[in-house]
């Protein structure tokens, strides 16, 4: 199955990142609270949106953060994305 976004929406897949601890505590992803960091898989055409013109600024391929309960999650083949729209990613790491 492939996943194609629509309109101004983005896929993208969660960067699984961990941290230690002063203690030595390792935290996973799941475990911070976020922003989150994640990758784009997929990107909408653009285009009218509410009546208005959106250009696609992000790309495959790109490290971007999002909010923590931004978009909604689906699960396809095993692999869990998130769905946004272009306006809910925060910002894109270079």
């Amino acid at each position: 199955m492939n996943l194609k976004p629509l309109s101004d929406r983005v896929i993208l897949k969660a960067c699984e990142a961990e941290e230690t601890t002063k203690g030595g505590i390792i935290l996973t992803a799941s475990a911070k609270e976020k922003p989150e960091m994640a990758e784009v898989v997929a990107v909408g055409p653009g285009g009218m949106v509410d009546g208005k013109e959106v250009v696609m600024t992000v790309k495959v391929g790109d490290k971007v953060i999002t909010s923590k309960y931004s978009g909604t999650e689906v699960k396809v083949e095993g692999q869990e994305y998130t769905i946004v729209r272009q306006g809910d990613i925060l910002a894109i790491v270079e």
